[in-house]
């Protein structure tokens, strides 16, 4: 169903073309055919503001977790197994987006546009975007959550957000648990942040990171639970 990442993209040059800090192209449309070829190729969207023409990357070195090897601290799993938190799947994907562009805007990131907005809602829709929510047990209200896209045995995780002290984390957790269990291969964390080398994070080059990413794309994988 996808290309592989080493078959000529319908709308990007080759990765290879990307410069030392990884933008690769400016400008082209976010709609579902551009970033489904995108992240089938290695390639995301980040886009300065929302009124600066699209940003189009391919880092190298690239930050990955493979999804049996990470790893979390007893804390944070005490913190998951207290029912403090309630954690569900693709129950509000448009709010934890939205929340997610809201949380950072207060610390100057502008890059979750409109417009990012409604292409990864309409990825959504046609299954190939994902979110989990952290709900407050007490309160019922959604507290932190992340999403990504799907393609394949391949997660791309694009952003995450909390309100409550470790309500990401726990959105983390379930999320990776969630993606071994189902045969996930690949995770895409674009690039390593100590924060995500605690979860067991790595970097690998480019070239080795299309090799991962071509066999994740030729799994046939369910993300539903």
């Amino acid at each position: 169903m996808f290309s592989s990442p080493f078959e000529p993209s319908l709308f990007f040059p080759p990765v290879e073309q990307a410069d030392e800090d990884g933008l690769l192209a400016v400008g082209g449309r976010l709609d579902p055919e551009w970033l489904i070829d995108a992240y089938s190729h290695g390639i995301f969207p980040w886009p300065i503001d929302k009124t600066s023409p699209i940003l189009w990357w391919s880092p190298d070195p690239r930050g990955i977790i493979v999804p049996e090897q990470a790893h979390f601290s007893r804390r944070l799993l005490r913190t998951c197994r207290n029912n403090r938190f309630s954690v569900t799947l693709d129950q509000d994907f448009r709010q934890v987006v939205s929340l997610c562009a809201k949380t950072h805007g207060k610390h100057g990131g502008t890059w979750i546009t409109p417009a990012m907005i409604k292409a990864y809602w309409a990825l959504h829709r046609l299954g190939f975007a994902h979110s989990v929510e952290v709900w407050s047990a007490d309160e019922h209200e959604l507290v932190g959550g992340l999403y990504g896209v799907r393609l394949g045995g391949f997660f791309a995780a694009e952003s995450m957000f909390h309100t409550k002290t470790d309500a990401s984390k726990v959105a983390l957790v379930k999320l990776l648990g969630h993606l071994g269990k189902c045969g996930f291969s690949l995770i895409d964390i674009q690039m390593l942040t100590p924060h995500t080398a605690k979860f067991g994070g790595v970097e690998v080059s480019r070239n080795e990171y299309l090799k991962r990413l071509d066999a994740a794309l030729k799994q046939n994988i369910d993300f539903d639970e």
